[in-house]
């Protein structure tokens, strides 16, 4: 049996981002999809952070689960769900743009184990690590 083919691009992975109503209230876009790899990016604008200024961390949640399973994707095809995952906050989240850069560590039939880094980037493009998640994803049941 040979592995299934499953035509995902960066493309269609826009459009699938697009059609979840909440990630278009995020303003959440994909800037990279296919390897085993996705990175979501949001803008970290006024309404998406808490009373001290940082990025809301159910944002940074958001992102590493949206991100997580476009991931997951890659390997398992396009109809996947988030069996679970865990995030550690590193530092608080402050800058122009949230990115969130998840790869996957392990995939097999049933499930994906998955790694998401993220980041803050600032007016000079630099880059700082805020926060640090790792999910697993399994297929949707069809």
């Amino acid at each position: 049996m040979t592995a299934p083919s499953h035509h995902l691009d960066l493309d269609l992975a826009r459009k699938v981002l697009d059609a979840q109503p909440f990630s278009r209230l995020v303003g959440a876009r994909i800037t990279a999809f296919g390897d085993g790899g996705a990175t979501l990016e949001v803008d970290l604008r006024e309404e998406l952070q808490q009373q001290n200024g940082f990025a809301h961390g159910g944002v940074l949640s958001y992102a590493a689960d949206n991100a997580l399973t476009f991931a997951a994707g890659t390997a398992l095809g396009p109809a996947v769900l988030t069996a679970g995952f865990s995030i550690q906050y590193v530092r608080p989240a402050r800058g122009r743009t949230l990115v969130a850069r998840a790869s996957v560590v392990h995939a097999g039939r049933r499930q994906a184990v998955v790694r998401c880094d993220l980041l803050t980037v600032d007016d000079e493009g630099a880059e700082t690590l805020c926060a640090v998640a790792q999910g697993t994803v399994l297929p949707a049941a069809g």
